[in-house]
């Protein structure tokens, strides 16, 4: 017998049912919003005009439009990514908290102080690698410096040898220009900057006499005639510099340093699977955007097709090859 015919059901049946249908109606309006519902957090952590910035924008705008809902930039430069890590970790891993972090955060800075200010591998969940983008050692136009050879010279003719500017402790400029002046056996003193732009300020006044560059930052103000580019960190040469040598052509002792720098949006641990899986989903989507795809190429980066773990993986591989450079280096502090 159909229980829900006319005149079927007890007023023990009928309590019961009309509780049932209060729980189920209760159930129902506790279900998660579609994700995201409300706009996303993504922190940089260089500071407005840098190069990972610029990038770090154009995949904001990019996963905004394939999401449906705002990526908010949110810059927090400093202590070379140090001050963007603690942010993140003091927020909730809840999806709507991203970091666009590097190489840099990733596999070197955790190494550069003996107490470890956070393991990538244990704090992070990957959502995808970016892309790659080669580095380029530069001077400023106007000191007769035209080659590796020249800066040579230059720090051998300098009491106390060259200056050479960074984004910061640590990071990937720091030490490819580190171990460039040990393989060459010069003098040289470390100058420390808050993200690439002002160090590229103090470099084009003449205050430092190299930096290492993103290639898209280097190549503009060579074009102006205000850099001179020695060599690139890769392991060809750029479309973007032709002229301009790799290091393994510039200095063949120095061939291990071609290491192109490396972006990466991660979530904190802990953030669902299901929303890293989605945002990784987006990424690929954008790399088949036209817009999306001729903005970071004209920036020099190399996309890169990256599953969710590709973060993790990317860090710990290259982590083997700076963490005895750091040691050799000396240039672990407390």
């Amino acid at each position: 017998m159909n229980i829900f015919s006319r005149g079927t059901l007890r007023p023990s049946s009928t309590a019961w049912f009309a509780g049932a249908c209060v729980l189920l109606a209760g159930a129902a309006g506790a279900q998660p919003a579609a994700y995201p519902a409300k706009p996303i957090q993504l922190i940089a952590q260089q500071p407005p005009g840098s190069g990972s910035d610029a990038m770090t924008r154009v995949w904001a705008d990019c996963a905004a439009r394939e999401l449906g809902q705002a990526v908010v930039v949110q810059n927090k430069p400093g202590a070379n990514g140090i001050l963007a890590v603690n942010y993140l970790k003091s927020q909730p891993a809840d999806g709507y908290n991203l970091l666009s972090i590097g190489m840099s955060q990733m596999s070197i800075t955790p190494y550069v102080y003996k107490q470890q200010p956070y393991d990538p591998l244990r704090d992070f969940d990957g959502v995808a690698v970016l892309g790659t983008s080669p580095l380029v050692l530069a001077v400023p136009a106007g000191l007769g410096i035209a080659k590796l050879a020249d800066l040579e010279k230059v720090a051998r003719a300098t009491p106390g040898g060259i200056n050479f500017g960074s984004p910061g402790k640590g990071s990937p400029a720091h030490l490819l220009t580190s171990a460039l002046v040990e393989r060459l056996g010069i003098p040289g003193t470390h100058v420390p900057f808050v993200g690439e732009g002002a160090g590229l300020t103090a470099l084009m006044g003449q205050q430092i006499h190299a930096m290492t560059l993103v290639i898209g930052t280097a190549a503009a103000q060579v074009k102006a005639g205000k850099l001179v580019p020695l060599a690139l960190f890769g392991a060809q040469r750029s479309p973007l510099l032709p002229d301009v040598p790799t290091i393994a052509e510039a200095l063949p002792a120095a061939s291990d340093l071609a290491r192109p720098a490396w972006i990466a949006v991660v979530a904190k641990t802990g953030t669902p699977p299901e929303l890293v899986q989605k945002l990784n989903a987006v990424t690929e989507k954008c790399r088949a955007d036209a817009q999306y795809k001729s903005r970071l190429e004209a920036m020099n980066v190399t996309l890169t097709g990256s599953a969710p773990a590709d973060a993790r993986a990317w860090a710990a591989r290259d982590a083997a090859v700076w963490r005895p450079l750091i040691d050799k280096l000396g240039l672990a502090t407390e």
